[in-house]
Order: structure tokens, then C-alpha cells, then sequence
């Protein structure tokens, strides 16, 4: 027997089958459960061989989708990049109190509107600096260099101070 053929009796069968549970069925609730059932499975039989037919046939999925980047919108790299470097400005600030110092703000500057974020400069306000009375002969400028070069690649030169 060749596919179709075969699927022909299989609807056929169970159409035969659907009609003869229906006539020893008693009317009722139950019985329009049961030819509900019945019209799934006959769905079902005419359905499942057609991925069989159409397996040589191809489809094209490239002309339906344009480009071959996604674009993301700028409001979400916006407010992505923006997070990373509040995340990034509260890492730096958590290290250096860590350390004895407080107090210290630090303002990291970027372009935050391109997907591939480059920091541009960290500007470091020394102008409220509290110190641990354990840590007075320290030199700050130091210690704030060395915690943002453990968080961040960037040069040393990027790093300005005021206060």
C-alpha cells in the first residue's frame, strides 16, 4: 500500500468506527462528549501524515525577515547602559568604603546611547572624604586608583580627581 492509500483507509476506518459507537451510544451528555473525542481523533488522522508530503518541500524563511540584525530600540540601550553604570558607580563607591574611605562620589562618564558602551573618563569628588581613624596616613588618590583599575579597563589618565 503506498501513503496516501494508507491514509485513506485510516480516515475511512475511523469514520466507520465514529459512526458505530454512535449508534449503540445512548443519547445523552455523555454521548456528545464522546463525538467530540471522536472529531479530534478523525482531525488528528487527517492531519499527521501531511508533515510526511511536504518534508521535500522547502521553505524560504529568509524572506521573511529582512535584515539579518535585530534593532534594538534606543530607549532600552538608553536605560541598560545607563544601569550598568549606576551598578558600576555603586561597585566603585562599596570597594573604596571597604577600604576606610567614605563619602567619596564618583560620576562615570560614557556615551550610553550606542550598544557597545566605551567609557570616556571616571571623575572622582575627593571634596567630602571621611577617613577611618585606622587609615589616616593613606594616600587616597592611590587606593581610589587602584579600586577602579580592579572594576574597570581603563587608563589611568581617564581618571580625574577634584576636591
Amino acid at each position: 500500500m503506498t501513503n496516501l492509500s494508507s491514509w485513506v483507509l485510516s480516515i475511512a476506518g475511523i469514520c466507520v468506527l465514529s459512526v458505530l459507537i454512535d449508534l449503540f451510544l445512548p443519547s445523552g451528555q455523555m454521548s456528545s462528549h464522546i463525538k467530540s473525542i471522536f472529531n479530534f481523533i478523525i482531525i488528528f488522522v487527517i492531519i499527521a501524515p501531511i508533515p510526511k508530503f511536504l518534508k521535500n518541500y522547502q521553505i524560504d524563511y529568509s524572506s521573511f525577515i529582512t535584515t539579518s540584525e535585530i534593532e534594538l530600540q534606543d530607549d532600552y540601550i538608553y536605560q541598560l547602559n545607563r544601569d550598568k553604570l549606576t551598578a558600576l558607580e555603586n561597585e566603585i563607591e562599596k570597594g573604596i568604603e571597604s577600604k576606610g574611605i567614605y563619602n567619596i562620589d564618583i560620576a562615570i562618564s560614557a556615551d550610553i546611547f550606542t550598544r557597545t558602551m566605551e567609557i570616556d573618563g571616571i571623575f572622582v569628588d575627593l571634596s567630602n572624604v571621611v577617613i577611618e581613624k585606622n587609615g589616616q596616613h593613606i594616600d587616597i588618590k592611590k587606593e581610589v586608583e587602584n579600586v577602579i583599575l580592579s572594576k574597570i579597563d581603563i587608563e589611568k589618565e581617564k581618571i580625574e580627581y577634584s576636591g
